[in-house]
C-alpha cells in the first residue's frame, strides 16, 4: 500500500472498510506510514482565533445558529484580534486562524483591514480564514490583502442530506461554487465533513469522500457530530469517534499530501482523541488563541473542551500530546506539499 499512487478504493471497498473494527489497527498503521513516508513526524500547530460566534445561518447542528437566543454573543475588535496574534507570535505560531461564523458586522472592508493589519505585522506568517460562503470577489481582496488559506467545510455533498442539515436559505450548489471558486483565486483550500451527523448513511460518507476527490483540496477536516443543547438536533446521538479515526486512515492514504487535523471534537467526546487521531495519519492541531473570556461563548456544540486554558498552556499542552503520541510538534508555516514537490 505503500507506492506512490494513492489509495483508490471502489465504493463496495469503502463501505467495507469503514465499516470494520477488526482491521483499525492495522489500517492505521499503514495510514502513519503514508503520512510519515510525506511529513516525517511533524505534526503542525496553528493558532485558532474564534473572533466571532454571530452567525447569520440557522444550520440545525450549530449552537450559534442565528435562532440560538441563548447564546451569549461577542465579537473581537481588529486591536483584540491583533493582541491574539501578537502573544501567538510570541509562543512560536507562524499560522492563524480567524474562524468565525458569517457575520454581516465583519463587512469586506473590515475584514480586509483585519487580514492587512496582520500581513503587515506579522509578514513571516500564513492567515488562514474560515469565514464562511462569499462572493468571487470578497474571497479575491482577502486573498489581495494576504490570506492564503481558507477553510469551508462542505458538510455534506448529498442534496438530500443537506436539506435536513441545513434551512432553504442555504444550498449546497453554491457551497460547492465557493470551494472551486477559492481554488481557482489559489488560496489552499480545506473541506471536509461532519461524522455521524443527523440521517447521514454510509451512503452520504462515500459521497462526500468523492465529492473530495473531485475537489482535491489541501486541507481535510472531519469530526464527530456532537450535540448542542440549544438546536433542533439535540436529542440525536453523537458521532463515533471510531469511525473518524477509520475515516482519518482512509483519507490519508488517498490523500497522501492532504494536511489532515485531530480535531478539538475528537478530544471532547474522547481524553486521548487528538493522539489517536494523529496515530491514524492526521498531522495538524489547532491550540486556541481566543481571549479566555469568550471561549465558552463560542458554544457551536456541547462541552467542548479547553475553554479555561490560557493561551500558553493550550499551546504546551497540545505540545506535550503530540510528543507522548511519539510525534514531533513544528511551529511553522507547514504549507501542504505537491506530489511533485514531496520527494526530494
Amino acid at each position: 500500500m505503500l507506492s506512490n499512487t494513492p489509495f483508490e478504493p471502489t465504493d463496495d471497498d469503502l463501505s467495507w472498510l469503514l465499516g470494520q473494527d477488526n482491521f483499525d489497527s492495522l489500517l492505521f498503521i499503514e495510514a502513519d506510514k503514508v503520512r510519515q513516508r510525506i511529513y516525517g513526524r511533524r505534526v503542525y500547530l496553528r493558532g485558532l482565533i474564534e473572533f466571532t460566534n454571530y452567525c447569520k445561518n440557522n444550520c440545525l447542528y450549530c449552537g450559534l445558529r442565528t435562532g440560538n437566543h441563548r447564546v451569549s454573543r461577542y465579537r473581537l475588535s481588529k486591536e483584540e484580534i491583533l493582541s491574539c496574534c501578537r502573544e501567538g507570535y510570541d509562543l512560536g505560531y507562524r499560522t492563524f486562524v480567524l474562524q468565525g461564523g458569517e457575520d454581516p458586522f465583519y463587512t469586506d472592508e473590515v475584514m480586509i483591514d483585519i487580514i492587512s493589519a496582520i500581513h503587515t505585522a506579522f509578514p513571516d506568517c500564513a492567515i488562514t480564514l474560515s469565514i464562511g460562503e462569499k462572493s468571487y470577489d470578497s474571497y479575491k481582496a482577502f486573498f489581495d490583502a494576504g490570506a492564503r488559506r481558507y477553510l469551508l467545510r462542505h458538510e455534506t455533498a448529498d442534496e438530500d442530506h443537506y436539506r435536513k442539515l441545513h434551512p432553504a436559505s442555504m444550498s449546497l450548489d453554491n457551497r460547492k461554487k465557493c470551494l472551486f471558486a477559492l481554488k481557482e483565486i489559489g488560496y489552499q483550500v480545506g473541506s471536509g465533513f461532519m461524522v455521524g451527523s443527523p440521517y447521514q448513511t454510509m451512503e452520504n460518507i462515500i459521497t462526500d469522500i468523492r465529492f473530495l476527490q473531485e475537489l482535491k483540496p489541501d486541507m481535510i477536516g472531519i469530526g464527530p457530530f456532537i450535540t448542542q443543547h440549544d438546536t433542533p438536533f439535540s436529542a440525536f446521538p453523537n458521532g463515533s469517534v471510531e469511525l473518524t479515526l477509520r475515516l482519518i486512515a482512509v483519507l490519508r492514504l488517498m490523500f497522501p499530501y492532504a494536511l489532515i487535523p485531530a480535531t478539538t471534537a475528537l478530544g471532547t467526546l474522547e481524553s486521548e482523541g487528538r493522539e489517536l487521531g494523529l496515530k491514524a495519519g492526521a498531522n495538524v492541531v489547532m491550540p486556541n488563541l481566543s481571549p479566555v473570556g469568550v471561549r465558552k461563548k463560542y458554544a457551536i456544540y456541547d462541552d467542548k473542551i479547553c475553554t479555561g486554558e490560557k493561551s500558553a498552556q493550550c499551546r504546551f499542552c497540545l505540545q506535550r500530546r503530540v510528543c507522548n503520541a511519539g510525534y514531533e510538534f513544528s511551529l511553522d508555516v507547514g504549507d501542504a506539499k505537491r506530489p511533485e514537490k514531496s520527494e526530494k
